[in-house]
């Protein structure tokens, strides 16, 4: 049977999707600001992505090291496609009710690679639901108490948001769960003062490394100090790695790199292995006790969705099998130095400081309208960078671990035009404008 059209129908992507046509769109039915954001760089429409490279409508090719951290295997990973277009076509959502196989072997999946003793999981789509489920378990243990770090984020649901650390987030929904306390990020002394306050009551939420605070990297004995002092204060320690986690740090885990076991860790983003959207909370058989008890205490429909789960399995063994943690460890001790030397020899003014971990790395510019400024640049020169949520002065590299040696070379390069063209434009800026 042949069947024959005039054109796309409306809501099916085809020729009349136009830079200016999508841009109508978003202004129509989604948001006006983020029509905005798009023009400034030029009204690119991506279309297309494989591995660490998208492509836009008009045929430009970018190097992906944006994606908020979503991209650890790169995009359409094929041990990850394979996965889910085999559920997809199978079985992609469940009635919940009766035994399902994928999720059982996802969990088993995520707990091999878990640090010690996490071998309960409950499984989300997004980040803000896993750091829900902390919360909730948290709750239920009775630790109403929750110790949250300054520029610290955990997601924009109005549980999560509680917990986040950017003011300008917070007040429009104002009042949030009572009972928070933020503490600086760092500061195990402050850190002691808050549980001191509140023994047995409390619960504190942290990143091993702050993404969207702008790739704040702790004291060294920070996370395994703040550990000790949850044991002292018989409180639960929730590890927050929707960011940073499946290699990203170059390594599983931060909780690996610190040392620490946490009582609950968070897992999203490159969970799903740059293919859907999945995260999961982890956490010890004694804290997940209450859901253990009751498993409709706290449930979702689409919580361990088949079609996710094959994601799931696809992502760890993509990481597993191609090395990925190894490879962004190496990676990011080539990147960093390189980067920090391109910046501070050509703009080194404009720059506070050059850092990271593994595949997070960070530049911090003097002003926010700068880093803005520079992430225009950098997509001028074909790669796609992120600002940072709760620290506006700093752009952000989330690149894939699976970047060849061409795709490293045209990442510096990028940097170093990027750089160089910052300045040469700030030159020709009138006398007192910047």
């Amino acid at each position: 049977m042949t069947i024959t059209t005039e054109g796309p129908a409306p809501g099916v992507s085809g020729a009349a999707d136009t830079e200016q046509h999508v841009l109508r769109l978003y202004r129509s039915h989604l948001s006006k600001g983020r029509a905005t954001l798009a023009e400034l760089f030029g009204s690119h429409m991506e279309v297309a992505s494989s591995g660490a490279w998208l492509t836009t409508s008009d045929g430009e090719r970018f190097l992906n090291c944006g994606g908020y951290g979503v991209f650890v295997m790169g995009a359409r990973h094929p041990i990850v496609m394979e996965a889910v277009l085999e559920q997809l076509n199978r079985h992609p959502i469940a009635t919940r009710i009766l035994l399902e196989p994928t999720v059982a072997r996802a969990a088993e999946a995520i707990v091999s690679v878990a640090p010690q003793g996490l071998d309960r999981v409950h499984f989300a789509v997004s980040g803000a639901e896993a750091v829900e489920t902390a919360l909730k378990l948290c709750r239920a243990h009775g630790k109403r108490h929750i110790v949250a770090t300054g520029q610290g984020y955990h997601g924009k649901s109005l549980g999560a948001l509680s917990a986040s650390g950017k003011e300008v987030y917070r007040r429009p929904f104002e009042p949030l769960l009572p009972d928070v306390s933020r503490v600086p990020y760092g500061d195990a002394d402050a850190l002691e003062a808050a549980l001191a306050a509140r023994p047995g009551e409390s619960c504190f939420i942290v990143e091993p490394v702050q993404g969207e605070g702008g790739v704040i990297i702790p004291p060294p004995d920070y996370l395994r100090r703040a550990a000790a002092l949850c044991r002292s204060y018989d409180a639960f320690l929730v590890l927050d790695e929707v960011q940073t986690g499946m290699g990203r740090l170059g390594h599983w885990w931060g909780a690996d790199l610190a040392g620490i076991e946490p009582d609950v860790l968070l897992v999203g983003k490159a969970l799903g292995g740059g293919v859907l959207p999945v995260s999961a909370a982890l956490a010890s058989r004694r804290v997940f006790a209450p859901f253990d008890k009751d498993p409709y205490l706290h449930t979702g429909t689409f919580s361990g969705a088949p079609v996710l789960m094959a994601a799931v399995q696809g992502a760890v063994r993509a990481v597993k099998e191609e090395r990925l943690v190894t490879r962004a460890m190496n990676l990011g001790r080539q990147l960093l130095p390189e980067i920090e030397r391109i910046v501070l020899r050509n703009c080194a003014d404009l720059v506070v400081e050059v850092r990271g971990e593994g595949l997070l790395i960070g530049i911090e510019l003097v002003e926010g309208g700068l880093a803005g400024e520079l992430l225009i640049e950098l997509f001028n020169h074909g790669v796609v960078a992120n600002h940072s949520m709760n620290g506006s002065t700093v752009v952000r590299f989330t690149p894939p671990a699976i970047l060849t040696d061409s795709d490293v070379n045209f990442l510096l390069e990028s940097i170093d035009g990027a750089t160089r063209d910052l300045v040469d434009k700030r030159a020709r800026m009138p006398e007192g404008s910047h």
